[in-house]
């Protein structure tokens, strides 16, 4: 029997950027997409994959609390400087199964946005993001 109680709820997420507790995050995403070449045999119709490589990607969305990225980010790109970070993110509903946590290193930021609102609405961010190594020291 299933019970729903153990479904995740990710209101019991947490993230840290180098160390940084962000806790003004809406969500988070970090995922590895996997890169593979086509393999072709003679006298055979089928294409077959092989593994090259994996690349990983994800996204922050934050609510506009603080200057968190610009700071980061937009003043050192125009010295030439693009910052790298380390992301670790925890996921630990009380009523599921256990915590799953994620540790993101060579984290490159995609883009900072200097300064965005929409009249009537509470300010966020999404912040797309690249990483090169990870490790989950936790799973469920």
């Amino acid at each position: 029997m299933q019970e729903a109680s153990k479904v995740m709820n990710g209101t019991y997420g947490s993230l840290w950027v180098d160390g940084e507790l962000w806790a003004e995050v809406e969500s988070f995403e970090a995922k590895v997409n996997m890169d593979y070449e086509d393999v072709n045999f003679a006298n055979h119709a089928g294409t077959y994959k092989k593994g090259t490589g994996w690349n990983g990607e994800g996204s922050i969305t934050i609510k506009k609390v603080y200057s968190r990225i610009q700071r980061k980010v937009a003043n050192n790109i125009k010295k030439g400087i693009f910052p790298r970070s380390t992301i670790a993110g925890k996921l630990d509903d009380p009523e599921a199964h256990g915590a799953e946590r994620v540790v993101l290193r060579d984290v490159t930021f995609n883009e900072a946005t200097l300064l965005s609102f929409e009249q009537k609405t509470l300010g966020s961010t999404e912040v797309p993001f690249n990483f090169s190594d990870f490790s989950m020291p936790d799973m469920v």
